[in-house]
């Protein structure tokens, strides 16, 4: 029984102590967070690596599996004939 209630104690302890360390140091108070890359360039940089993400995947695709050549996927014309054949019913 001694063993339990020293317990309970030592559990109520921590938790005083726990309250009392968040009432001193609370993270919005005087502190300022600087970020490493702007919320702006990480914009740029997502949408920089979704296009290279949709460059690779047609060039993959059209040149390799579909054994075109890689550079066609730059043209006009096989863009045109990609949308004639999905439209295609």
């Amino acid at each position: 029984m001694s063993v339990n209630n020293s317990n309970q104690e030592a559990v109520k302890t921590r938790e005083q102590l726990k309250k009392e360390n968040s009432k001193e140091e609370s993270p919005r108070k005087g502190r300022i967070r600087i970020r490493l890359i702007p919320i702006w360039l990480r914009i740029i940089i997502v949408a920089l690596l979704i296009f290279l993400s949709v460059t690779a995947g047609a060039a993959v695709g059209y040149g390799v599996i579909g054994g075109g050549e890689v550079k066609d996927i730059f043209t006009k014309s096989t863009w045109m004939h990609i949308v004639e054949l999905v439209e295609k019913e």
